[in-house]
């Protein structure tokens, strides 16, 4: 006889006798030397365990979000690096060219999605040579992963990998170009071109409700990919909150693909087993101060602050909202960390301490 599943709290307290790692997970930002550049280099966040390793890798690639590529902030996925560090991987999340602060120019090959993921791989193996050469990294148990622009860059990656690379992990990977015609289609060739030439195994996350990928053109993706006896599989991890595409960035999803990635992880000889211990954030404590969904009860907040309160309603948990005695608010959703992203944002406005009000679905205001 077999009890219940265990709960991320009996996980924790699994966890107890375990070395505990600092909350930032040993952050830390280097510059990789991009090769026949003097100056240009890529911008790098690290995560890693205490010690000195040698520890596995999984190398992470960020998507592309609209606009100039950069203007968009350091990749930092920490919900996924979280589930990695605290196994023991090392998990480096290299800024491509032309992305943040990273050297060089973002080329997008006009309407060619498999040259685009070509070339930005090309920023992948460069990470991986250089991060190679660092004493404290297992050169034999390597996986590559990535989210949306930064999963086709990964199944393309998977082309000529380096030696000691033994899997990759999708997460709704593409590259959505609405100027071009056909974009589907020249999507859906990528990776039907990918899938003759890789030989790694991949493991693919998509939900029914992504505001990119429909589940049609995600089911063409992936019968495009293995007709080229390409080894992968496709997990439907069906709706997730108002869109599907954003599973990696919230710690709320690593329930849903951390079970399939532990056991792909198993198979290609990586490890899974718990080595340090990360803490959580104290579960959200009601104070009785008001219920949750009473906007007149919020203090301090003129109409339009409360007309905010209304709009943080309407989301998803996680979520947050923060207060000031002068009137300021801000609220916060998904993520890694919405309480500390509401105070930041609140205090960014406030000339008087910012207080959280709410968390998920409970009051926390001591009412002074």
């Amino acid at each position: 006889m077999t009890g219940p599943p265990c709960t991320q709290s009996c996980a924790a307290m699994a966890d107890t006798g375990l070395p505990a790692l600092p909350a930032d997970l040993n952050e830390q930002v280097v510059s990789i030397p991009i090769p026949g550049s003097d100056r240009q280099a890529l911008e790098t966040t690290i995560f890693k365990p205490d010690g000195n390793g040698p520890f596995p890798m999984v190398v992470f690639n960020h998507g592309k979000e609209r606009g100039d590529p950069r203007a968009q902030p350091r990749s930092r996925p920490l919900p996924f690096a979280r589930e990695f560090v605290r196994r023991g991987y090392v998990v480096v999340a290299p800024n491509r060219q032309g992305f943040a602060q990273s050297g060089g120019t973002y080329v997008e090959h006009g309407c060619d999605v498999a040259d685009n993921g070509l070339a930005q791989a090309q920023d992948v193996a460069v990470t991986i040579a250089y991060m190679s050469t660092q004493p404290y990294i297992d050169t034999r148990h390597i996986v590559v992963a990535g989210a949306s622009h930064g999963g086709l860059t990964t199944i393309a990656y998977g082309q000529q990998p380096q030696r000691g690379v033994r899997g990759l992990l999708n997460f709704a990977g593409g590259l959505r170009q609405d100027a071009c015609s056909g974009w589907q289609h020249n999507l859906t060739h990528a990776f039907a071109t990918y899938g003759g030439k890789v030989r790694l195994p991949s493991l693919w996350f998509y939900g029914e409700n992504d505001a990119f990928w429909s589940p049609q053109l995600v089911a063409q993706m992936y019968s495009a990919y293995v007709a080229g006896d390409a080894q992968a599989e496709l997990v439907n991890f069906g709706v997730y909150k108002d869109n599907a595409h954003r599973i990696v960035g919230d710690r709320d999803g690593v329930a849903l693909w951390w079970p399939q990635t532990q056991h792909f992880l198993t198979q290609i000889g990586m490890p899974t087993a718990v080595r340090y211990r990360v803490e959580d954030a104290p579960a959200a404590q009601p104070t009785g101060y008001a219920s949750i969904d009473a906007i007149d009860a919020v203090p301090y907040l003129n109409g339009s602050g409360r007309e905010g309160y209304a709009t943080f309603l309407k989301q998803y948990p996680s979520r947050a909202f923060a207060v000031s005695d002068s009137g300021a608010w801000s609220w916060a959703e998904g993520g890694d960390d919405p309480v500390s992203v509401a105070l930041d944002n609140c205090q960014k406005h406030s000339r008087d301490p910012c207080q959280l009000y709410a968390v998920d679905n409970v009051v926390v205001w001591s009412g002074h």
